[in-house]
């Protein structure tokens, strides 16, 4: 009963993080993932049919978001080195 709890717990917390404003998402879906998934893994979530696939389809939604969020802002932090080189030199 202990794992179904906090399985649905780990559910709950996901669909929440996902109305969440970029950088706070990003920054919850890290804590997310090092509490629910550092000790264990995906599958060790004790939940129904459905409410697996609803995991699954946001774990995985998430997880694209991270990629694009990741990549942006590796872009910004390049646009910056640039930028302070060019002050450097100017």
């Amino acid at each position: 009963m202990e794992r179904r709890n906090r399985s649905i717990k780990a559910l709950d917390e996901l669909k929440f993080i996902s109305y969440l404003e970029e950088d706070e998402k990003a920054q919850r879906l890290i804590l997310w993932a090092n509490k629910y998934l550092e000790k264990g893994n995906i599958n060790d979530f004790d939940l129904e049919l459905k409410d697996l696939e609803s995991l699954s389809e946001l774990f995985y939604s998430n997880l694209e978001f991270l990629n694009i969020k990741k990549d942006k802002t590796k872009d910004e932090l390049d646009q910056s080195k640039k930028l302070k080189k060019f002050m450097l030199n100017s």
